[in-house]
C-alpha cells in the first residue's frame, strides 16, 4: 500500500471507529458485531505499523502505551471542582429548596435530578476536539494529572465530534461484574482484595503504568460542563445534551422537574432500585436547572449553593465478634475470619465477615468480644468497617495470627512480596478441601448437591481424598446412604449431578482444576486456542505465552502444574472417568440461533441465568447484558425491570421462559 493510500484509508478506519464508539457507548445502540469492530482495529494497527509516522495521538490503537510514569504531575483547575452538600434526609432537601428560593425568590425553579455514580470524579479537557488532559479532583483546586490512565477508558472519546475548547466533568467509575471479576482474579493471585468498586476505580486510575488502569474495564459517565469559550449553553440539562451529541457519555436516567414532591418521589424510588443498576450509586444529584440561576445563587467555600447530593442510608450495622477463626483456602492462604452475633445487612443474615491478612486485622485493631460496624462491602462481600471502641470493657483479646497452619500443623511462611500467611503443605486436609469444593462450584463444574458440608463429609469418611475420587462415587450408593441425613432420593439427585457433569466443556474442566492465576476467562482461552488437555500440557512457556492474555507468570505457572506427576495422573483419572478432554469440533451445519443476540431479565425457575446463556450459546445465539436496537429477543423472567421497557420501546420480541424453553427444543 502506497503512503497517500495508506493515510486516506487509516483516515476512513478512525472516522469509522470513532462513530461506531459513538453509538456503542453513548446511544447504546451497537451498530456492528464485536467481531467486526475487532477486525477493524486490526486493520488499522497493521496500517500504523506499516507506517508508524502516520500514527495521531487520538487514534483508537494509542488508548494504551508509553512507559510508566515516575510520579504524578499536579494540575491546577481553571474551576474549583467543588465537592456537593449532602442531604441525609428529605428534611435536608426541602432545606436545600428554601435556602434557593429565599436566594432568588422571583425565579421559577427546575430541578434536573441525576444518578450519583459512586466512582472518582475527573476533569477532562479537550482541545480543538482533541483530549488533552484529565485530573482528578484532588483537593478542588489542584488535581493529579491521570491522563496516561483515562486514555483506557474506552468510554472517553479521544476526540470530539466537533472541534471544540471546553473542559467536560465526570466520573469513572467500576461496573459491578468488572469488580468481581477483579476480585477473583487477585483472589487467584493471592493480592488483597478491593473492598469496593470505588476502592478499585480509585486505586486502578492511580496506577503510574497504563497497563493496569487497561486491564479493569473501567467505564466513564460525564455530570457536567466545567468550562468552554465554545459552548454556551441556557441550562444545566442543555449542556448535558451538548456534551452528548459531541460525543461524550451521560447518564440515560436524567430526569427534569418543577416541583419538590417528584424530586422527592424521584429519590425515593431508586432507593428501592438501585440494586437493578449494573454499577454502584450511593445517592442522587438534584441541580437547579436554570445556569444563569446557579451563578447568581453562588457557592460557600466548599460546596455550590444549586446543587446537592441526596445520600442513600448506609447499608451497615452493629453486632459483635464472639472469635476469630483462621481459614485455609485451596492455595494455601490462611485468612482471617470474624465470627459475628448473626445481624441483618443488606437484606441477608450476616453471620462472618473476612478480615482479609494480618496487616489489616492489625491496622483495625479487631479482638473477640468487640463490637463492630459491619458492612457489605459493594453490596456484597461482608466486612468489618470499625471497632466500637467506646463499648470495650477491658475484656476483649487481641488474635495473634497462629505461626502452624490451624489445619494441618505445617508451619506457615510468607512468599515474597506476598503479605498473607501460607501453608505450603500441598497435602494438607484444608487445601484438598477447598480444591473440590472449587472444582465442584457452579463456575467450575457445577456438580450440583457437591456443596462445602457435603465434601467435608465424604472426606471425613474417607469416601474421596481428591478430585478425581468424586467420579468413584457412583460405585459406593451404600456407603453414601450411610451419610448423616442422606436418602435414596438426595443420593439420586448427587450421582445423577456428578454424572452429568461429565459432559462439562474443557474449559470449565482447567477452571476447576484451580491452577494458580488462571481464572475462568483464561480458562476459556487456553480450551478455544488448543483444543485438548493433551496439547494444553504439552505446550512449550512459548506457545502458552502466544495466548491472549496469558504472559509469564501464568505460562510458569500452568508449566509447574503439570510438570508434577500428581498433575499428570489426575488428568489420566479424569480421563479414565469419561470427562470431555477436548473440545468439540462443530460440524460446519448452522445453528438455528446463529446470529441471533439475547438479554437475559429477571429471575427465571427453571435455570439460572448462566444456565439459560450457555444453551443460548450452545444453539449458536448470542447473550449480552443490555438491551439495544441489534437485539433480537428479550428473555424475561419475573421481576424483570427497565430492560423489559426499553425492549417493548424497541419493539423487540419478549419471550418467557416457555418460549424460550420451545426455541431451544426446535434447536435440538
Amino acid at each position: 500500500m502506497e503512503k497517500n493510500a495508506a493515510r486516506m484509508r487509516l483516515q476512513q478506519l478512525r472516522e469509522k471507529i470513532d462513530e461506531y464508539n459513538y453509538h456503542y457507548f453513548v446511544l447504546d445502540e451497537p451498530l456492528i458485531s464485536d467481531a467486526d469492530f475487532d477486525a477493524l482495529i486490526r486493520e488499522l494497527a497493521e496500517i500504523e505499523r506499516a507506517f508508524p509516522d502516520l500514527i495521531s495521538p487520538d487514534s483508537p490503537t494509542q488508548r494504551v502505551g508509553g512507559q510508566p510514569l515516575a510520579a504524578f504531575a499536579p494540575v491546577m483547575h481553571s474551576h474549583p471542582m467543588l465537592s456537593l452538600e449532602n442531604a441525609l434526609n428529605i428534611g435536608d432537601l426541602h432545606n436545600f429548596v428554601s435556602r434557593a428560593v429565599k436566594l432568588v425568590p422571583e425565579a421559577q425553579l427546575e430541578f434536573v435530578v441525576e444518578l450519583k455514580v459512586d466512582g472518582l470524579a475527573v476533569s477532562l479537557q479537550y482541545e480543538a476536539g482533541l483530549f488533552v488532559r484529565g485530573a482528578t479532583r484532588g483537593d478542588g483546586e489542584v488535581g493529579e494529572d491521570i491522563t496516561h490512565n483515562l486514555r483506557t477508558v474506552k468510554s472517553i472519546p479521544l476526540r470530539l465530534r466537533k472541534p471544540v475548547t471546553l473542559e467536560a466533568r465526570g466520573e469513572v467509575y467500576l461496573p459491578r461484574a468488572s469488580f468481581l471479576a477483579l476480585n477473583e482474579e487477585r483472589k487467584l493471585l493471592n493480592l488483597p482484595l478491593f473492598a469496593n468498586p470505588r476502592n478499585a476505580a480509585a486505586g486502578s486510575l492511580r496506577q503510574l503504568d497504563p497497563q493496569v488502569a487497561a486491564s479493569r474495564n473501567l467505564e466513564a459517565v460525564i455530570y457536567g460542563l466545567g468550562h468552554s469559550p465554545d459552548l454556551q449553553p441556557h441550562s444545566h440539562y442543555a449542556a448535558l445534551n451538548l456534551l452528548k451529541d459531541l460525543g461524550l457519555r451521560i447518564s440515560s436516567r436524567i430526569v427534569v422537574l418543577r416541583d419538590l414532591a417528584e424530586v422527592v418521589s424521584y429519590c425515593e424510588s431508586w432507593r428501592l432500585k438501585r440494586a437493578s443498576l449494573p454499577y454502584e450509586i450511593d445517592g442522587l444529584v438534584v441541580k437547579i436547572n436554570d445556569l444563569s440561576l446557579q451563578k447568581r445563587l453562588g457557592n460557600t467555600a466548599k460546596s455550590p449553593r444549586w446543587a446537592i447530593a441526596y445520600k442513600f442510608p448506609a447499608e451497615e450495622a452493629e453486632t459483635r465478634v464472639f472469635g476469630i477463626t483462621v481459614q485455609v483456602g485451596r492455595i494455601g492462604t490462611l485468612t482471617p475470619i470474624a465470627e459475628l452475633e448473626p445481624v441483618l445487612l443488606a437484606g441477608t443474615v450476616v453471620k462472618r465477615a473476612s478480615l482479609h491478612n494480618e496487616d489489616i486485622l492489625r491496622e483495625k485493631d479487631v479482638r473477640c468480644g468487640d463490637y463492630v460496624i459491619v458492612r457489605k462491602a459493594g453490596e456484597i462481600i461482608p466486612e468489618v468497617v470499625a471497632v466500637v471502641k467506646a463499648k470495650r470493657t477491658g475484656a476483649e483479646k487481641p488474635f495473634i495470627m497462629p505461626k502452624y497452619c490451624p489445619v494441618c500443623g505445617t508451619e506457615a511462611g510468607r512468599l515474597p512480596g506476598e503479605t498473607a500467611l501460607r501453608c505450603f503443605n500441598p497435602f494438607c486436609p484444608a487445601q484438598v478441601a477447598e480444591r473440590i469444593i472449587h472444582f465442584a462450584s457452579r463456575s467450575a463444574m457445577d456438580i450440583k448437591h457437591l456443596g462445602p458440608a457435603l465434601v467435608e463429609q465424604l472426606l471425613d469418611a474417607g469416601l474421596i481424598t481428591d478430585i478425581a475420587d468424586i467420579y468413584t462415587l457412583s460405585g459406593k450408593k451404600a456407603q453414601l446412604l450411610a451419610l448423616k441425613g442422606k436418602k435414596e432420593k438426595s443420593v439420586e439427585n448427587l450421582l445423577s449431578a456428578i454424572e452429568k457433569s461429565k459432559e462439562q466443556p474443557l474449559w470449565r474442566l482447567l477452571y476447576g482444576l484451580g491452577i494458580r492465576f488462571v481464572g475462568e476467562r483464561t480458562a476459556k482461552l487456553l480450551a478455544a486456542h488448543f483444543g485438548s488437555m493433551d496439547k494444553l500440557i504439552n505446550a512449550s512457556p512459548a506457545e502458552l505465552e502466544a495466548v491472549e492474555e496469558v504472559g509469564v507468570k501464568i505460562s510458569a505457572s500452568i508449566s509447574q502444574f503439570f510438570a508434577l506427576a500428581s498433575s499428570k495422573e489426575l488428568v489420566d483419572r479424569l480421563c479414565s472417568a469419561g470427562l470431555k478432554l477436548s473440545e468439540e469440533k462443530e460440524d460446519g451445519a448452522e445453528k438455528l440461533l446463529a446470529g441471533k443476540n439475547f438479554v437475559l431479565t429477571g429471575t427465571l425457575s427453571a435455570y439460572s441465568r448462566e444456565e439459560a446463556a450457555a444453551l443460548i450459546e450452545a444453539a449458536g445465539g448470542r447473550v449480552s447484558s443490555s438491551v439495544s436496537k441489534n437485539t433480537h429477543y428479550l428473555v424475561a423472567g419475573e421481576k424483570p425491570g427497565s430492560k423489559l421497557e426499553k425492549a417493548e420501546k424497541l419493539g423487540i420480541s419478549v419471550l418467557d421462559e416457555q418460549a424460550l424453553q420451545v426455541l431451544l427444543s426446535h434447536e435440538k
